[in-house]
């Protein structure tokens, strides 16, 4: 049986590595790791990777390789589109499902 917890981040996995994207530039393993801190959940390497590479080939991210030791790391940052693409989900999540998150949780704090 699947949480509802787990169900209701599992629908912001996407919009969360974007976010995270935006305040610098990471590899695939950190947002792993910062995921997993932010939201007490582990975040599959078959959801960020994939995510990653699908932002690059649509130019929503452009991923550079750095050196790191004997290791190639690739960093992946927004791009101007991609900065566009999450102000619209911004803009998203402040319209009326907002408000709808918020009578929600009210609703659930006044039955208590």
């Amino acid at each position: 049986m699947v949480k509802v917890p787990d169900m209701f981040i599992h629908g912001l996995e996407r919009p969360i590595i974007l976010w995270l994207l935006s305040h610098r530039p990471r590899h695939g393993y950190e947002l792993i790791l910062e995921f997993k801190r932010l939201t007490g959940r582990k975040l599959k390497p078959s959801i960020v990777y994939p995510f990653l590479h699908k932002l690059e080939r649509n130019g929503f991210a452009s991923g550079k390789w750095v050196e790191k030791g004997r290791r190639r790391i690739r960093y992946y940052s927004l791009t101007k589109k991609g900065e566009d693409l999450l102000r619209r989900i911004r803009k998203l999540f402040n319209k009326p499902l907002r408000e709808v998150l918020l009578d929600m949780v009210s609703k659930r704090e006044s039955s208590s």
